[in-house]
């Protein structure tokens, strides 16, 4: 057998511990790969929003990659621990220092090259659906058909082999300052009773409780200012939680002897501490990395959705024109789109108002007025419920869906305009969609509208409304807009589905490479979890193997393996959740907008995804430590 026959079959044999590492790893390069293809795409070489598209996806390859460096060389030690006893025996059988730095040297790159190969092959495969998937996400004109990627082959597996390269080496230079002594001895070295300081426990409950305090009481810029000491607190916070608190929890469970000694928690709970305080950096370092993906991921779904929700809430109709009376082009913009609402055969009802704003007196502050006829038209345009106000009523009106932007001051009060006119409000606002692009207003009857004179300014609203699919209606205001610009000093043309489709443009990039980024810190942080269970594998063989001679019956042991593999996996990611929903619903108080949805999704779909991987790995780990019973 040759030296590199023997590197191979040290793979071959640890392959259960190497799973993890290779399937991450290939998983990575297959993200980097599938960025590189989009990146590379003949149908984003065109200017605008395509080339800002493949620029965005190419830098963000490289974050995948830099990542990737850094996963690598802690997935890299972590085999070096595990396999110290080995690596000792090896030595007294002769093998140099030097051969054991090219054994592992061997090994490593073996793993690198089919974890590049199956990357570069996963992605091929699965390229088509993920263009498909790009292409809505991304919300590009243009229709992104398959292509042989062969710059994205040659620039992707050149990277990673210099990556593995550069990993292997600097893991090989390691290995010089190793004894043969410190080798042998690596899993006989006494741990040291974990100790735990209550006074540091306690900092934790201050440091993260007072960070949760604060951020659910933060609104608006506040949360801004506040957001790097609440992230220094929370991290700080975190890592004492599980290197003190949870020790701390530990020792008083298990000094309540009447649960130490019910049933199996006597040996879950003997050498919990001890795992606790060995995983503490693992758990620190999956909790915070799963937080990064959920806060990435669920912020720009959720800053998407209260962006939508709040053009949304600008009109409900299909086209909106709103203009003030300095607006002189107002009768040739209202002809061309009624003209080109005739060259599409699109059959619109059109719809006008009058809006008279006033100024109150002794305030800075104008108050919005439109006649109770005119609301009542546009309600019966969008089949809502018309109003009845006798000569002294008033009706509060608000638009937005995000937030209470009206002046709670103007509620039943009696209002006294620029001009010497009073008007007396009602006692409480109302949410109605419809009157559009005014954020609040009074409703008046007639016969006080007739009343009014001499106002600041008369604006006029002109809206279109019926049915049409959503790609006639971009098509059109695509075609209105070449003639009528959407945002001007004294006109606003706005339609509703180009608008959406615009801030749909506007997040697709963003959201799409957040998405496979969290993706990947997110597997990455669960190959970590594997790591540290599998290096206590032989340790539980043998610990299990002589308690079982004692009476251990297979449901005890496994019952106590689900514990404590549950403990492992669920531990950091019940921190994340909670550190993702407290920062998630922070951002809903920010906009005043209820991001529920958004973050049930985000922190359900990580969960679900989290529960998987927990029971595929209990599986097959639990077999392991029964096969040594056997």
């Amino acid at each position: 057998m040759t030296f590199r026959q023997f590197a191979y079959n040290n793979v071959a044999r640890n392959k259960r511990l190497y799973a993890a590492y290779f399937l991450s790893s290939m998983f990575t390069v297959m993200v980097f790969f599938t960025f590189s293809i989009f990146a590379y795409h003949p149908a984003l070489k065109g200017n605008g929003l395509s080339q800002n598209a493949a620029a965005g996806l190419s830098a963000a390859k490289w974050v995948i990659y830099v990542f990737s460096f850094f996963f690598v060389l802690y997935s890299m030690s972590s085999f070096l621990r595990s396999r110290q006893k080995e690596f000792g025996l090896l030595m007294m059988q002769g093998m140099s220092t030097g051969q054991l730095r090219q054994m592992v040297f061997l090994e490593n790159m073996i793993i690198g090259f089919a974890a590049t190969l199956g990357g570069i092959g996963l992605g091929l495969v699965f390229a088509k659906v993920i263009l498909l998937i790009g292409e809505r996400m991304l919300v590009l004109e243009e229709t992104l058909s398959f292509y042989f990627p062969i710059q994205a082959i040659t620039i992707t597996f050149i990277s990673f082999m210099i990556l593995f390269m550069l990993i292997c080496l600097f893991i090989t230079a390691i290995l010089r300052n190793r004894t043969l002594i410190t080798l042998i001895k690596s899993n006989k070295t006494s741990k040291g009773e974990p100790k735990a300081s209550i006074w540091l426990s306690l900092i934790v409950i201050l440091l993260i409780g007072s960070s949760y305090l604060i951020s659910l009481r933060a609104s608006g810029d506040q949360a801004i200012y506040l957001l790097v000491p609440i992230i220094i607190m929370v991290s700080i916070g975190t890592y004492l939680l599980f290197t003190q608190l949870s020790v701390y929890i530990i020792h008083r469970l298990k000094e309540r002897k009447s649960f130490f000694w019910y049933k199996t928690n006597m040996l879950l709970l003997s050498d919990l501490a001890y795992r606790m305080k060995d995983n503490a950096r693992t758990f620190f370092l999956v909790a915070i990395v799963s937080t990064v993906s959920f806060c990435a991921i669920g912020s720009l779904y959720g800053i998407q959705s209260v962006l939508i929700a709040n053009t949304t809430s600008y009109s409900t109709y299909p086209i909106t024109y709103f203009s003030t009376a300095k607006d002189t082009a107002r009768a040739q913009h209202l002809q061309y789109i009624n003209d080109t609402l005739n060259t599409h055969a699109i059959d619109l009802t059109p719809a006008t108002l009058h809006v008279l704003r006033y100024k109150i007196s002794e305030s800075a502050d104008q108050v919005s007025i439109v006649r109770m006829s005119d609301y009542n038209a546009f309600a019966t345009l969008l089949g809502e419920p018309t109003i009845t106000l006798t000569d002294q009523q008033t009706a509060i009106r608000t638009t937005s869906t995000i937030g209470n932007r009206f002046n709670d001051e103007l509620i039943n009060k009696n209002i006294t305009l620029e001009k010497g006119l009073s008007i007396q409000t009602a006692s409480q606002a109302t949410l109605s969609q419809v009157i559009p692009a005014l954020s609040e207003y009074l409703v008046v009857p007639d016969i006080f509208y007739q009343k009014l004179q001499h106002p600041t300014t008369t604006d006029q609203i002109d809206v279109w409304n019926g049915k049409m699919d959503s790609s006639t209606a971009i098509q059109l205001a695509q075609d209105i807009q070449q003639s009528v610009k959407p945002y001007q000093a004294h006109y606003v043309f706005f339609a509703k589905e180009y608008e959406v489709y615009s801030q749909k443009q506007q997040f697709g990039l963003p959201l799409f490479m957040s998405l496979f980024i969290g993706i990947v810190f997110f597997v990455s942080a669960g190959s970590f979890l594997y790591f540290r269970l599998y290096s206590d594998l032989e340790e539980d063989k043998q610990k299990f193997k002589a308690i079982s001679k004692l009476g251990l019956t297979t449901k005890e042991l496994t019952n106590v393996l689900n514990w404590q593999i549950a403990l492992l996996f669920f531990a950091p990611i019940a921190v994340a959740l909670i550190h993702g929903a407290v920062a998630l619903t922070t951002l809903s108080n920010m906009f005043h907008y209820s991001l529920l949805k958004e973050s049930s999704i985000v922190l359900g779909i990580f969960l679900l995804i989290q529960m998987v991987y927990f029971f595929i790995v209990r599986h097959f780990y639990i077999g392991q430590v029964k096969s040594a019973l056997r």
